[in-house]
């Protein structure tokens, strides 16, 4: 278990840099959550999370007028989840978008950098909280079973809330 805020940043990005791929949700205009699948450019989380995008994207224009966002990632064969709620900018920066770059990318920005509309998406994080279950089916048996003979819910892991920035 995580004992200080410290541990459970380093435990957070540990999460995120195993997931990966994650859900960002936006607010759109007439105020409905919609989450999209994103994949993630840095995986040494540090506070910011950061995407690429088109300017002219839906989650873009959603951004600009209701930055308030949530980054959800779930690894099901780790048994670990971690939301993070933050402030989403378009923060276009070609220095930071070649730092970021990677040749996957082309999938979906055919011309790399110089594809018409790329955009920067950075997530400000503002708090997070993980889950972080036991890996084991055995664990996960055992678990419900004592969960059956005492009638407690079984215990779901380790999970701890986190704020930022320090």
């Amino acid at each position: 278990m995580a004992d200080t805020n410290a541990e459970a940043r380093a435990k957070i990005t540990e999460l995120v840099r195993d997931a990966r791929i994650c859900m960002l949700t936006t607010m759109t205009e007439q105020g409905r959550h919609v989450s999209r699948p994103m994949g993630l450019q840095e995986a040494e989380f540090d506070g910011d999370l950061w995407f690429f995008a088109y300017a002219d994207s839906a989650k873009v224009r959603e951004i600009h007028l209701h930055p308030e966002v949530n980054v959800s990632f779930a690894n099901q064969k780790a048994n670990s989840w971690v939301s993070i709620a933050g402030t989403a900018t378009e923060a276009y920066d070609r220095a930071k978008a070649e730092e970021l770059w990677n040749p996957f990318l082309k999938v979906w920005f055919p011309d790399g950098l110089d594809t018409a509309g790329l955009t920067l998406v950075r997530v400000r994080a503002e708090s997070a909280e993980y889950w972080d279950a036991p890996n084991s089916k055995v664990l996960h048996l055992i678990g419900y079973a004592k969960a059956a003979v005492t009638g407690k819910p079984p215990e779901a892991g380790e999970n701890r809330e986190v704020s930022y920035p320090s």
